[in-house]
């Protein structure tokens, strides 16, 4: 975070409401003159924007702007929260009074000699929205279109979306110290349908980061287009998925959602102080096996997923969670890591300033291994290669999942025999761990289109992984 980050939040946030760091710490005094572990002031500033179009037209737009102020106070395991849309000192005020009441009466935290907290600058704070006039936006959908119709005849329907987001924040905790950040993030998204005797597929691409509209090139939109129209018409050519027990080969890159919902949730660090996760209490055991990594980055430079700072203001990092096999620790916030008596890891992520912050992933991947793709495939007599998902189910206290395939293959005696559809993959987490034999060298992150759910708040995540071969622990629920 640079000076001009943290200026630029306080003219966006504080300077409007008249309100100065002497205000800010005036309010926090008056939470810790009752007895609470940590109280903090999260600002936010938010602007956004989407256009759809669908059959040659913007059939709809929006714009939005909203800002507020969230005011929090924690005890022990409790939390007291309010917030308001009113940014000013009776506002704060009002709010603080609120929630302070959740400690007995006298002193625990200590307010401490403020300081700004810097995060690694990882993207530029320019306003997307701003980037470009609202026509050539219409123009760029209308071109992604005019690419995926001219892709193949067979295209009956396209339809794309654009979105883009400016967010500033600035975070004030009760020991002295500030933060600030601003977060652009843009996503483009294209479905198509394609038909062809009777029978209609459909397919879909899409990306983004934390970038302005330049990121999306005459190039980037050609790619999001033959993307999808080209799994479109492979799943025209599918065949029904069969059903059993089988060896299941996972593509890189976005396949890594499964990785991120059926083992990173579970990593989450209030999951574990609960007890209520499969990996509570495991920590220096092995829990995959060997050669198996899990990283959760959130400082890799314009990724979608990350943050220079997290919602309470601390850098992100890079958390190592599973190592060779071994489960090294947790994805913490402030709370859950002050609990566990272990450091806050940078993953203390929310919605908005009116919703409450909690461990939550940034990036989550597994590192590269040693093998080439091809061999992975080749090593397989019968199995399911399993090249994109859609959506899917887990659940955390047992890790038990069902993922659908929404592009997969066949293998057999080695090679890819034909597209199937309609194939699930049901599981469990770290099971299926314990069952990665062959790990690819490569390593792909999703495009940028990720959005994580729990408890109701959705915040954008990255996701990734190499081609990995699953040799057990996983059964294919199909529709032959």
């Amino acid at each position: 975070m640079t000076p001009s980050v943290f200026s630029q939040a306080e003219a966006q946030l504080l300077a409007p409401g008249g309100l100065d760091d002497a205000a800010l710490t005036q309010v926090l005094d008056s939470m810790l003159s009752h007895q609470v572990d940590y109280a903090d002031l999260y600002f936010q500033y938010t602007r956004s924007e989407g256009w759809s179009l669908d059959e040659g037209m913007v059939k709809a737009g929006s714009f939005n702007i909203d800002e507020g102020v969230g005011v929090r106070a924690v005890s022990g395991e409790k939390t007291a929260f309010a917030y308001s849309d009113e940014i000013s000192l009776p506002a704060l005020e009002r709010a603080a009074g609120a929630v302070r009441a959740i400690g007995a009466a006298g002193r625990s935290a200590q307010a401490a000699s403020g300081r700004v907290l810097h995060g690694t600058a990882l993207y530029q704070g320019h306003d997307p929205i701003a980037s470009l006039p609202a026509a050539d936006k219409v123009a760029l959908l209308e071109k992604v279109e005019r690419l995926a119709r001219a892709r193949d005849p067979r295209v009956l329907q396209v339809m794309a979306s654009l979105a883009a987001e400016w967010d500033v924040v600035f975070i004030a905790r009760h020991d002295g110290r500030r933060a600030a950040d601003i977060r652009p993030l843009v996503r483009l998204s294209v479905n198509v349908i394609v038909e062809h005797a009777g029978r209609r597929e459909q397919g879909s691409a899409g990306g983004g980061g934390r970038f302005d509209f330049a990121y999306f090139t005459d190039a980037k939109l050609a790619e999001y287009a033959h993307l999808a129209v080209d799994q479109a018409l492979l799943n025209l050519d599918a065949r029904p998925a069969p059903a059993g027990a089988m060896t299941v080969v996972l593509g890189n890159g976005w396949p890594g959602i499964l990785l991120h919902e059926a083992i990173g949730h579970g990593l989450e660090g209030d999951f574990n102080r609960k007890g209520t996760s499969a990996f509570a209490g495991r920590v220096g055991q092995r829990v995959a096996a060997k050669g198996v990594t899990v990283v959760d980055d959130g400082t890799l430079p314009n990724r979608r997923g990350s943050l220079s700072v997290d919602d309470e203001g601390n850098p992100t990092q890079c958390t190592t969670l599973i190592e060779d096999g071994i489960l090294k620790g947790y994805m913490q916030d402030a709370m859950n890591a002050r609990l566990m008596g272990v450091a806050p890891t940078g993953n203390g992520r929310r919605e908005s300033y009116a919703h409450i912050p909690m461990p939550r992933m940034t990036n989550t991947y597994m590192p590269a291994g040693q093998h080439s793709p091809e061999e992975i495939i080749a090593s397989v007599k019968n199995g399911l290669y399993a090249v994109n998902f859609g959506g899917g189910q887990v659940d955390i206290t047992s890790g038990k999942f069902v993922f659908s395939a929404a592009e997969a293959w066949m293998i057999e005696n080695g090679k890819l025999a034909y597209p199937v559809k309609g194939a699930t993959l049901i599981g469990n987490g770290p099971d299926v761990l314990n069952h990665v034999d062959l790990v690819g060298h490569d390593l792909a992150l999703d495009p940028g289109v990720g959005t994580c759910g729990k408890e109701g708040q959705g915040v954008p995540v990255g996701v990734g992984q190499p081609t990995v071969r699953i040799s057990g622990g996983l059964t294919v629920g199909g529709t032959a």
